[in-house]
């Protein structure tokens, strides 16, 4: 088989590669069992209050949940105190942003890009200082379940912002191909 010149020289490859990694984030993939009658899965495992999915396990003091509209982007959120557990069920889908920001972390300026839901059961660990944003490029409403180790104060808030377009408007986009 000949591939016409014409398109031969516009042929890619997607990389399957592992994407580079922030110090302390963590995705952990739990079992997501299927029958007749739907899916079973375990988003977490809690010990006296504490999640312990993750390697070094944290208090959760909230649990809450963000239902995004379609072409939504929700960043970037930074916590100086808070550490957040990410979850979107199998039949949702997150496109969600990760770039650390904290000095003399060995990652610093690391940026990643994943999706949570999308068919998997996954829980993402976010840690304190790491920039943050979740959004919904698709045309039907998304929700994204969070557990976090404080309680929001709506008159002190350990949210501060910055734009969503910190790291580039691209990495908002949908990749295609």
């Amino acid at each position: 088989m000949t591939i016409s010149s014409e398109y031969k020289n516009h042929l890619t490859t997607q990389s399957y590669e592992k994407g580079p990694s922030i110090l302390g984030v963590e995705l952990v993939t739990s079992n997501l069992f299927g029958d007749d009658s739907g899916l079973f899965g375990e988003i977490a495992r809690l010990e006296n209050g504490s999640l312990q999915s993750f390697q070094e396990p944290f208090q959760v003091k909230q649990i809450s949940m963000s239902l995004m509209v379609p072409n939504t982007i929700k960043a970037y959120h930074i916590h100086f105190n808070q550490d957040d557990a990410w979850f979107a069920t199998p039949n949702n889908r997150i496109l969600v942003n990760l770039h650390d920001i904290r000095e003399g972390s060995p990652t610093f300026g690391v940026h990643m890009k994943l999706h949570l839901g999308g068919c998997k059961n996954q829980l993402l660990r976010i840690p304190h200082g790491v920039a943050h944003g979740a959004a919904n490029p698709y045309t039907t409403d998304q929700v994204l379940f969070y557990a976090t180790s404080e309680q929001f104060s709506p008159t002190n808030p350990d949210e501060h912002r910055l734009a969503w377009d910190s790291f580039g408007a691209d990495v908002w986009e949908i990749t295609k191909g």
